[in-house]
């Protein structure tokens, strides 16, 4: 039942027209490698300083900048994915390797969410070193992103 669900989301005309096309299915796919960037490249260092780099820092600028950047790349990059799914569903949707990074993707944005809801991240701008939470969903967090994007990779080759 679910693989006729996902064969007809690999007939809907955008995914027949992606897969169809010299230029749409690599700028999507580029899209979407530029959306991991910026997520990364915007939440990495914002995390790192959480886990207790760059003390010096503080956290509030940081945080301006950082955040709606990562947001930022996380839209571009789920919008790109989607595309990119909706060409080869049924496969992506048997792959243990693609669901094994739904999993973590999930995770990744429940510890992020977890830490922008507590107290700790409110308070966080007033000290220079951030408490025990912060600190572990800063690690986390960099770990659950950087399994997302080596599942992706492995995805792409596998």
């Amino acid at each position: 039942m679910l693989n006729e669900f996902f064969a007809g989301i690999e007939q809907w005309p955008l995914a027949v027209a992606l897969r169809g096309s010299t230029w749409a299915y690599p700028l999507v796919n580029t899209a979407h490698i530029v959306g991991i960037a910026l997520l990364f490249g915007g939440i990495a260092p914002l995390d790192l300083r959480l886990a207790g780099f760059w003390r010096h820092i503080p956290v509030a600028p940081l945080r301006r900048v950082l955040v709606p950047m990562a947001v930022f790349g996380l839209f571009v990059a789920v919008s790109a994915g989607a595309l990119l799914f909706i060409c080869k569903a049924r496969d992506y949707a048997a792959s243990p390797l693609f669901q094994a990074k739904m999993a973590l993707l999930v995770l990744a944005l429940a510890n992020a969410a977890a830490l922008r809801l507590a107290r700790d991240w409110r308070m966080i701008d007033s000290v220079e070193t951030p408490g025990t939470w912060p600190r572990l969903a800063g690690f986390a967090s960099v770990a659950l992103w950087l399994t997302v994007i080596l599942l992706g990779r492995l995805v792409g080759y596998s």
